[in-house]
C-alpha cells in the first residue's frame, strides 16, 4: 500500500484483502479510487486502513474474511489507548466504510463492523485558537507588500480571514476563481464534497487581492493557480501551485515575525474571522452560509466569543 502524500493512491491490495482473490483486490482498490474523491478524506483513509491491516496482521489473520466484530473491538480498545476520541472514531469510521464496501461486493457475508460501537465524543466548543481583531490586525500589517511574495502572503491571510476561507479551498483556486459581479470582486471556494462556494469580498480583501493581481501580473493567466511558489534565487512566482504545507509554514513564519503569540492552527484564521463577524452583530446563520456550513452546530465551534465572558469572570477573582 502507497501512502505517498504526494501521489494519495493505493497501488495494490495488502496480503490480507490478496489473499480473498481477485474480487476481493479489485473492490479494495475501487474503493480508494471511485468512492472517495476528496484526496485529503482518501489520505486519512489510506493511513487508516494501512495501520489496520498491519494490526491484523501482526495478531496472525491471514485473510480478511476471518475478520468478524470482537476483533475490530480490540483493535478500537487499543486505538482508544494511544489517541484521543476523535481519532478513534475517524479510523473507524474508514474502517466501517471499507468493509461495508467489500460487503456490498459479495466479498465479505456481511459487515462486522457495524455492531461496534466508537468512543463517546460531544464537542460544544472548539479547541482552534482564535486571534483578536487587533492580533489579526497586526499579523496583515506587519507584511512587507512591496515584494511579490509579500503581496502573495497578505492577499492569502486576507482571503482567510474575511472569507472564512479554508486553507485547502484557498490554495485550490485559480486566478479566475477572483472576478467581478455587480461591481464589486467575489472569490469561488472549492470546499468539502466538490462543492462551490461564492462570496463578495470585504473592501479589505479586494484591496489584497487587486494588489496581488496586478503587482504579479497575473491576469494573464486565468487558469493559472492563483497562490503559487516563489522561484529559488529569483523571489518571482513561478508557475507552480503552493502546496499546503508550505502555506502552514508561511503563516507560522509571518506570525512570529510580528510578535503574534498565539498558537496559530490551521483554521485558526477561518475561526478569527467568523468570531469578529459575530461580535459585530453578525447573525448565527448567515455565519453558517458565509462559512459553507450545512449547519450552524458546526459553526459554533469557531464562534469564540464566550472566551471574553470566561476571561472577565476570572479577573474577578481578586486576590
Amino acid at each position: 500500500m502507497n501512502t505517498s502524500l504526494a501521489k494519495v493512491s493505493v497501488q495494490r491490495a495488502p496480503a490480507l484483502i490478496a489473499a480473498a482473490g481477485e474480487r476481493a483486490s479489485y473492490r479494495f482498490l475501487e474503493f480508494f479510487a471511485a468512492q472517495i474523491r476528496n484526496l485529503h478524506t482518501r489520505r486519512s483513509y489510506i493511513r487508516a486502513t494501512a495501520d489496520f491491516m498491519a494490526w491484523l496482521e501482526g495478531r496472525g489473520m491471514a485473510d480478511i474474511r476471518q475478520i468478524n466484530s470482537v476483533v475490530i473491538a480490540l483493535y478500537v480498545e487499543q486505538l482508544q489507548e494511544r489517541h484521543p476520541a476523535p481519532t478513534v472514531k475517524q479510523r473507524l469510521a474508514a474502517i466501517r466504510k471499507l468493509l461495508d464496501w467489500l460487503a456490498t461486493g459479495g466479498v465479505l457475508e456481511f459487515n462486522p463492523a457495524t455492531a461496534v460501537r466508537g468512543p463517546r465524543h460531544s464537542v460544544k466548543k472548539g479547541k482552534t485558537p482564535v486571534l483578536a481583531p487587533e492580533e489579526a490586525r497586526q499579523l496583515l500589517d506587519s507584511i512587507d507588500v512591496s515584494t511579490p511574495i509579500g503581496l502573495r502572503d497578505r492577499a492569502l491571510i486576507g482571503l482567510m480571514v474575511y472569507s472564512f476561507a479554508r486553507i485547502g479551498a484557498a490554495i485550490t483556486m485559480t486566478v479566475e476563481d477572483i472576478y467581478t459581479q455587480n461591481r464589486r470582486l467575489w472569490v469561488r471556494l472549492q470546499e468539502k464534497g466538490g462543492k462551490q462556494h461564492d462570496m463578495p469580498c470585504h473592501h479589505n480583501l479586494e484591496e489584497y487581492l487587486v494588489a496581488y493581481l496586478d503587482g504579479c501580473d497575473l491576469r494573464r493567466d486565468p487558469k493559472g493557480p492563483l497562490f503559487r511558489t516563489i522561484g529559488r534565487g529569483t523571489h518571482a512566482l513561478t508557475h507552480t501551485p503552493l502546496p499546503q504545507p508550505n502555506a502552514y509554514a508561511m503563516v507560522a513564519r509571518r506570525a512570529a515575525a510580528a510578535g503574534i503569540a498565539t498558537s496559530i492552527g490551521n483554521h485558526t484564521f477561518r475561526a478569527t474571522g467568523i468570531t469578529a463577524y459575530l461580535k459585530n452583530g453578525g447573525v448565527l446563520e448567515r455565519a453558517a452560509t458565509m462559512a459553507n456550513h450545512a449547519s450552524t452546530r458546526t459553526t459554533q465551534l469557531y464562534d469564540r466569543r464566550s472566551d471574553d465572558i470566561t476571561l472577565d469572570e476570572v479577573e474577578r477573582v481578586l486576590i
